[in-house]
């Protein structure tokens, strides 16, 4: 949802794109703390928010035929069990959105060691190989050269993991070091500037912000007035800021805050939408609605 100059709230068209991004957000938004999808909600959700339910048909084979979900019944009864992959990719989410507010919470997560993975596969693995390397990337890395990645998060653990499931550990070194020299630089915030692209994903941040800045005072006027969200504009809403939300947090390698800049536009876009969904959630005319993005309120449930 949108505040507009007159204070009114405007929900804008929800486009699902050729890719199914979207609509792959809003299943997996809907996914229960068990992993499952229930169509019964998500066939009510996408019709809410105006995407064809043959889009969510065709988004929900996708997912089953990528592992991620099963199927069990027919139409709107149907009930979308998570595979282990599927459980993974949920549980992923949600601990980076934890990792994300805890380390705004402490102003602070570094304890100042480079993780460095290294990895030699053949090109008979390529498509491992490519399946790795953006695993890395997913969990915060990024490239030094070719086959050797850093991060300052500890993920020894999640890289071994991924690397036993694809059936390439015997590719993979992993090390760590407390004296990391990159292209002549050895100062940790010079290493990161030339190694991740800060500016782009801050500017995403920021134009996120600027967008929804005035969304929470509007709920809270809303709330004090003792007016409701119906759910053609709750559902729409909560959809549109989730999709934009995501745009800028999957391109954040939730780095230290003593490695970002200072102030880091990321912090600020995770308050703002820490308010928008709180009061949001409190606005909504139907409280026994669908629970839609439970990630985001399990990640604000932590908060102080």
């Amino acid at each position: 949802m949108t505040a507009t100059t007159d204070g009114r709230t405007t929900t804008p068209d929800v486009d699902p794109g050729a890719d199914g991004v979207p609509t792959r957000l809003l299943v997996m938004g809907l996914a229960h703390r068990d992993g499952t999808v229930h169509g019964r909600e998500l066939y009510r959700v996408a019709t809410e928010c105006g995407i064809p339910i043959e889009t969510v048909r065709s988004c929900m084979r996708r997912l089953v035929a990528d592992g991620l979900f099963e199927r069990r019944g027919e139409g709107r009864d149907a009930v979308f069990p998570a595979t282990a992959s599927g459980a993974a990719r949920l549980e992923a989410t949600k601990e980076r959105h934890l990792l994300a507010y805890a380390q705004d919470a402490a102003g602070r997560g570094w304890d100042r060691r480079w993780r460095l993975v290294a990895f030699a596969i053949p090109e008979s693995r390529r498509a491992d190989r490519d399946v790795f390397r953006d695993h890395l990337l997913a969990l915060g890395g990024a490239a030094v050269q070719p086959g050797l990645y850093v991060s300052p998060h500890r993920w020894r653990d999640h890289v071994a993991e991924e690397a036993d499931r694809l059936g390439i550990a015997d590719h993979v070194t992993q090390m760590s070091t407390d004296d990391l020299c990159v292209v002549g630089a050895t100062d940790p915030r010079r290493i990161v500037r030339s190694l991740w692209p800060l500016d782009e994903v801050a500017g995403r941040y920021t134009q996120f912000i600027e967008t929804y800045r005035g969304v929470p005072d509007h709920l809270g006027t809303m709330r004090r007035q003792g007016r409701r969200l119906p759910e053609q504009d709750f559902l729409p809403g909560a959809l549109r800021i989730a999709i934009r939300f995501t745009e800028c947090f999957d391109a954040d390698p939730l780095l230290p805050p003593e490695l970002l800049p200072r102030p880091w536009p990321g912090r600020e876009a995770r308050e703002l939408l820490a308010r928008c969904r709180r009061l949001g959630v409190r606005a909504r005319g139907d409280q026994g609605g669908p629970a839609l993005f439970r990630v985001f309120d399990d990640a604000i449930a932590h908060l102080p």
